[in-house]
């Protein structure tokens, strides 16, 4: 008896496993259908010109005539060109001036604004106002602030009787001047990051602490800090790639100058290609750049798993 049991539930299972198997085979049709104007983009808009540009890299290409296959010339010429050189160190002092600056500045205000006072909300926004400007505005301000005749810094150096400074045409102020603009105008967004990072902090951590005596410093350095480490780590994986990326400030308001100063490598590839016509050069400029935001990124990958704490 028991034996027919078993062999009619072995038959029913047995009946019912092509009904499975359709059915989990209909979940991945509807997955993918789902999911292929996703694929569809990715593939035409980036794996594409991804290999493309690979391509083009290892040739002699005008965008005129045919491409010419050169094998690594591009390569070898870019570690052979001062110019190129130039504008990766101008890219990373300026790197250097802008990542720890607004990580910090944009902390700073997160915490102040985290506060719960009245119009709070309205501080926010004025923050947010210039990450959400164009460059071109964002030049139309920084002119009015740095012009060396009428701009507001001249005029407070002026005030405590220091002397007036051409900002955008010394090339030893230069970068520093663009990285306070940069700094000036996505400190917003970076604020807005930390400011969610503080909130999903338990309140209940900060009333035990006080209870324990803990003083402001030691709760902003062992609840606040590792609790916003995760935070931390988007915000300076952003920002390096950011940095690494930085084009429009450059282009609109110095355009490289004073003597190339200011030249980025961004820009620099985009003179390569666009001015000059030599599109297999800049495709070559452009994957030595993605090479190194790939390896600044899995470093900063790399250290995170001893700073930061997902709790």
């Amino acid at each position: 008896m028991l034996t027919k049991r078993a062999g009619k539930a072995g038959k029913v299972a047995a009946d019912r496993r092509p009904s499975a198997r359709k059915r989990r085979a209909g979940e991945r049709a509807w997955a993918v259908a789902f999911a292929s104007p996703y694929l569809l983009h990715l593939v035409a808009l980036a794996a594409w010109p991804l290999i493309a540009s690979l391509y083009f890299s290892m040739t002699d290409y005008d965008l005129v005539s045919s491409p010419k296959f050169i094998g690594f010339d591009n390569f070898v010429r870019m570690f052979h060109d001062g110019l190129f050189w130039r504008t990766l160190g101008n890219t990373a002092y300026f790197a250097v001036l802008f990542v720890p600056t607004q990580t910090a500045l944009s902390l700073g205000l997160a915490i102040a604004l985290n506060q719960r006072l009245r119009g709070m909300a309205l501080f926010r926004a004025a923050y947010f106002v210039p990450v959400v400007s164009s460059w071109v505005v964002v030049a139309y301000v920084a002119d009015a602030v740095f012009n060396p005749q009428t701009g507001l810094a001249n005029q407070a150096l002026d005030f405590f009787g220091l002397p007036a400074q051409n900002w955008l045409q010394d090339p030893a102020l230069v970068i520093p001047t663009l990285a306070g603009v940069a700094v000036w105008k996505g400190v917003g967004y970076m604020m807005v990051l930390f400011l969610a990072g503080l909130q999903a902090i338990p309140e209940e951590r900060y009333e035990a602490a006080k209870i324990d005596g803990a003083s402001a410093w030691n709760r902003f350095r062992y609840i606040t800090l590792p609790g916003i480490s995760g935070t931390t780590f988007l915000v300076l994986v952003l920002t390096s790639i950011e940095t690494l990326q930085s084009f429009e400030q450059v282009f609109v308001m110095t355009d490289g100058g004073p003597h190339g100063a200011s030249e980025l490598t961004v820009l620099h590839l985009y003179r390569q290609g666009f001015q000059f016509f030599q599109m297999g050069y800049a495709s070559a400029i452009a994957w030595v750049l993605f090479v190194l935001v790939l390896a600044l990124t899995m470093v900063q990958f790399r250290l995170q798993r001893r700073w930061v704490h997902y709790a």
